[in-house]
């Protein structure tokens, strides 16, 4: 029986997971509008749970078709950050506290990102996401999409809500440093 090679795709530009990262980055401004100018909050949770959907159904095509492409690798993150600084911007208007879990973010990722071009520099590795990033991104979703459907939102509980977001994304941050770190210290010594 033989055995037909998987086709490449690293260094295809036009895949399917390629194609829903762009859409999902064509999404950001049909939410920001829908939420700053039109006040229409169920259609923005729509256009952001759809914009979940494709990345859900981008990584799992990627994977399961052998798609996975090095701009996809690139692509993928960016549209993922991008999608959640602006519908944390978006929710500042109506809830302040939102600045924390976008610090949180921006500070998470730019760390995350300088540590991670420092691993490969020194070993040559490039280091995907883990568990706690995982859930940190889906606690975070979760958090704008309550944000977004329900206006009335009790002061305590977005407080709880925006609170245990921050925390969990700082929590991966150190646990991102400690992995990195002890990638380059090996990287040093190898």
């Amino acid at each position: 029986m033989s055995h037909i090679p998987e086709r490449d795709h690293s260094k295809q530009i036009f895949t399917i997971p390629n194609l829903l990262s762009v859409f999902r980055l064509c999404l950001i401004p049909v939410f920001v509008w829908l939420y700053c100018w039109k006040g229409n909050y169920p259609a923005t949770a729509a256009v952001l749970l759809l914009s979940g959907f494709t990345d859900i159904a981008d990584g799992f095509i990627a994977r399961r078709f052998h798609m996975i492409s090095d701009l996809g690798k690139v692509l993928d993150p960016i549209a993922d950050k991008l999608t959640q600084c602006a519908m944390l911007i978006c929710l500042l208007t109506r809830f302040p506290l939102m600045a924390c879990p976008l610090a949180a973010l921006v500070v998470k990722e730019t760390m995350d990102g300088l540590m991670g071009l420092m691993v490969v520099k020194k070993t040559g590795i490039v280091c995907g996401a883990e568990w706690h990033g995982k859930a940190a991104t889906c606690l975070l979703f979760a958090v704008m999409v309550i944000h977004v459907l329900w206006y009335e939102l009790s002061p305590q509980l977005s407080f709880a809500l925006i609170l245990l977001s921050t925390a969990i994304q700082l929590f991966s941050l150190v646990l991102y440093l400690r992995r990195n770190l002890s990638l380059i210290r090996r990287g040093k010594t190898a």
